[in-house]
């Protein structure tokens, strides 16, 4: 699986079906208005986290999620779960993978949403803080502890398109774990998953 940042909350998955055909999956791309962000995308599904409003072209008609509920698409499962304040969270199942994308969340997520989330493979924890609707850097890694995922992305944080956002420094300093290298690109299969800790992946903004 092929993992992009394109900042704010905006994530691109490119993963295989049981065809080995790839399969592109765009969560909450929204236009931002400052900085740089594709004019349009070309995914074959494509989710949102708090509806349609102020969202990119999309072009080749994909597949588009954006109420409560739980589709199977190429292959991939995907549960469209509710968050705090009316959001959406969403759990992807994919080449052996879970991966839980927490959208524009601005508070702890309650037990309920906890316990149907698991323990992801993947988690995209939101950090940017108040100032651009998310969570705050403490509450974030509060957030990261009650979900024990394998590997931790961080999304939201201060970029071109969302310069009031925290800087990403806060979140690592409340997490208390060492980043890896920041690239513009994480690439990963289940094999290579982490058994007993947890890793931060720190990804440059990329499009």
């Amino acid at each position: 699986m092929h993992i992009n940042w394109l900042g704010q909350t905006c994530v691109k998955l490119q993963t295989k079906n049981l065809k080995d055909e790839d399969v592109v999956i765009l969560i909450d791309a929204y236009r931002p208005s400052v900085g740089d962000f594709p004019r349009s995308f070309t995914p074959q599904i494509a989710l949102y986290s708090q509806g349609e409003d102020d969202a990119a072209t999309l072009s080749q008609d994909p597949f588009i999620l954006q109420t409560l509920g739980e589709v199977e698409l190429k292959d991939t499962m995907i549960y469209s779960l509710p968050g705090p304040d009316e959001t959406i969270v969403f759990k992807i199942l994919s080449e052996g993978l879970t991966i839980v994308h927490l959208g524009r969340t601005n508070h702890k997520l309650n037990t309920e949403t906890i316990a149907k989330l698991g323990n992801p493979d993947i988690l995209f924890v939101p950090v940017g803080g108040e100032k651009n609707g998310t969570l705050e850097a403490e509450d974030a890694a509060a957030t990261v502890t009650a979900l024990e995922p394998r590997i931790v992305i961080p999304m939201a944080y201060q970029c071109d398109t969302d310069p009031k956002a925290a800087l990403i420094s806060e979140f690592i300093k409340n997490l208390g774990l060492k980043p890896e290298a920041t690239d513009k690109k994480f690439i990963i299969k289940k094999k290579d998953l982490p058994q007993e800790e947890t890793r931060l992946m720190i990804l440059e903004k990329n499009y």
